[in-house]
């Protein structure tokens, strides 16, 4: 990493704060402990910006960060605005522009928007806010949109989740450039948890779905979370509520919008990276969530997360 590392955010009217102010909150506390980031703030024409709260943001016109030399890490905030209005085409330039000038380029939350306009995202892996990644896939089909990640990360260019999801990417920023040390003493310091993984779900299970208002669903849904591991099948949950597989299979897409294979699946990985999580093997995992096989985890953990449970468990498992 260069001596001095140009850390550029770009925010406009209605950027929420802690988009910023989160990940630039990372950053200084990194500077503690031995890195030495430089922290500047712009705008497409700069001046004071009025972000979410009410409180302005001092930016300087982007054009000044541009001639400033490269920049080393780009972030591009969130903002409702973003979904909620047009994006106005003079922000979507600049944050092209900066870019191109730019090492690495990061959005938090909603920016991500500002990115896939931009043509930034084009055949790369990202993720927005949960309640915004069907739009951000429907809008945008060149993207590998992944719902439930926290953050992700595909070759120079990382997208993250809602507010504090722009904390564990920036905390995975540092350790990228600094180790996991001094990245550890700054979660610490802030008093987070270091760190969240960017395959980490956006929320829990449990939380994912709306609960069932038909009892058989709600039967079926409970013995698949309550047993993630144990042999489940369309057939078998259709025969533990006494309703055809066909109508089984109804009763899932009306009030869950999945099939029952693809809710078994995702309960299953939730297990999985919880046990990744809690130290056991990559093969215990797979018989425990109810994979049957190493291969098996691995294509539906590495399709669905972006990277390989080996990994995951390697770099981001919480038990050590």
């Amino acid at each position: 990493m260069p001596h001095n590392h140009r850390v550029v955010f770009l925010a406009f009217p209605g950027a929420k704060m802690l988009d910023v102010t989160g990940p630039a909150e990372v950053f200084a506390d990194a500077n503690l402990h031995g890195a030495q980031y430089s922290l500047s703030y712009v705008s497409p024409r700069g001046g004071n910006v009025l972000t979410t709260v009410g409180t302005p943001l001092v930016t300087e016109a982007a054009s000044a960060a541009m001639d400033s030399g490269p920049i080393d890490t780009l972030i591009v905030a969130g903002g409702e605005c973003l979904v909620d209005q047009p994006i106005p085409d003079e922000l979507i330039a600049t944050a092209r522009e900066l870019a191109n000038r730019s090492h690495r380029v990061a959005s938090v939350c909603t920016g991500a928007f500002v990115l896939a306009k931009a043509g930034l995202l084009n055949k790369r892996r990202a993720t927005t806010h949960w309640l915004h990644t069907d739009r951000l896939a429907r809008e945008h089909p060149e993207i590998n949109v992944l719902p439930d990640a926290l953050y992700t990360q595909d070759g120079p260019v990382f997208t993250s989740a809602g507010v504090s999801s722009g904390i564990d990417l920036a905390l995975a920023l540092v350790n990228a450039d600094h180790g996991e040390e001094l990245a550890r003493n700054v979660s610490r310091g802030l008093v987070v948890y270091m760190q969240r993984a960017g395959g980490q779900s956006q929320f829990s299970a449990a939380l994912r779905w709306p609960s069932p208002s038909t009892p058989g669903l709600k039967k079926a849904v409970d013995a698949v979370t309550s047993d993630p591991g144990a042999e489940h099948s369309v057939g078998s949950l259709a025969a533990l509520v006494n309703v055809s597989e066909r109508h089984l299979t109804r009763l899932f897409k009306a009030e869950l919008n999945l099939t029952p294979s693809k809710f078994i699946e995702h309960v299953r990985l939730d297990s999985a990276k919880a046990l990744l999580d809690a130290g056991h093997t990559v093969t215990e995992t797979a018989r425990l969530a109810g994979f049957g096989s190493d291969e098996n985890l691995r294509r539906s953990f590495t399709l669905r997360y972006g990277l390989a449970p080996s990994y995951y468990r390697g770099r981001f498992n919480t038990a050590r």
